[in-house]
């Protein structure tokens, strides 16, 4: 698995040239895309194949009965880390279901290139994939965060994004990169409400990451979701099972059962693109 740049072509490692070098096959999200990269830096490779979300089952098995018999196989998505918001998942699971070693070569990371550009800290923070279009799930995932939440949003909607965040905080700090360590670079930072301003007289162009704030203590949407999560808690302290403390909270309240039960049990899903 190969971490290639998130834009800037000269980001890609040493480590990972020479594992492309090396292949016997390359498994690109996109073949023109990964030839541009090769070309750039000279690089002698094997065959390209076609590797993305829509042949990425049938790729899988073709691939793992390769490296069965003995290919070598350097996976790469069109950038970043395959597997984080890319095609990648099922060579992997597949590989280890075949016993077939799988080693990961780091490289650049568009989230924490983004967060350490927005100065908000990273002792904590979550990275969510790409943000849920509706208002109230754009809501519920953010109130009563208490960690920097990265995420990835369109260029058509970011000013829409910005808007629901400032609806449910107006306080919320957020930082908006946009083309991220490629010659049109873009960080500003703000309250959302004030970038949301700013976005909606110049659209923006462009992959943009948000780096959004932990909720502010005005954040009525924030209290309301701190006090079900506090008083799931004390239904399980006093005996419930977390998932029945989760669903009387949620039936009286109106949060989500499901996430007040994974506030109790520590349980995450999978995080989506790198």
């Amino acid at each position: 698995m190969c971490a290639t740049p998130i834009g800037n072509l000269d980001d890609v490692t040493l480590r990972v040239l020479g594992a492309l070098a090396r292949a016997d096959v390359i498994a690109c999200e996109d073949t023109r895309h990964t030839g541009v990269l090769l070309k750039r830096h000279g690089v002698a490779h094997g065959a390209l194949v076609s590797f993305h979300e829509h042949n990425e089952a049938r790729r899988a098995r073709e691939l793992v009965g390769r490296m069965r018999e003995g290919a070598t196989v350097a996976l790469v998505s069109d950038a970043g880390m395959p597997a984080i918001s890319d095609p990648g998942l099922a060579l992997v699971r597949g590989a280890r279901a075949a016993a077939v070693e799988v080693e990961v070569l780091p490289g650049p990371s568009a989230v924490t290139t983004a967060l350490a550009a927005s100065g908000m800290g990273a002792a904590h923070f979550r990275f969510v994939g790409f943000l849920p279009r509706r208002a109230g799930e754009l809501e519920r995932l953010l109130a009563g965060a208490r960690e920097t939440t990265v995420a990835f949003e369109s260029p058509r909607r970011v000013a829409a994004t910005l808007r629901a965040i400032a609806a449910g905080d107006g306080r919320r700090a957020v930082t908006v990169c946009r083309e991220l360590t490629k010659l049109h670079e873009e960080v500003r930072g703000g309250l959302a409400g004030e970038l949301a301003e700013h976005y909606e007289r110049h659209p923006p162009r462009g992959e943009i990451v948000l780096v959004i704030g932990p909720a502010s203590h005005t954040s009525r949407a924030g209290a309301q979701a701190e006090a079900a999560v506090e008083a799931a808690r004390e239904l399980a302290a006093a005996g419930a099972r977390p998932r029945a403390a989760a669903g009387v909270v949620a039936r009286l309240t109106g949060a989500r059962a499901n996430e007040l039960y994974r506030e109790l049990t520590g349980a995450r899903g999978a995080m989506p693109r790198q």
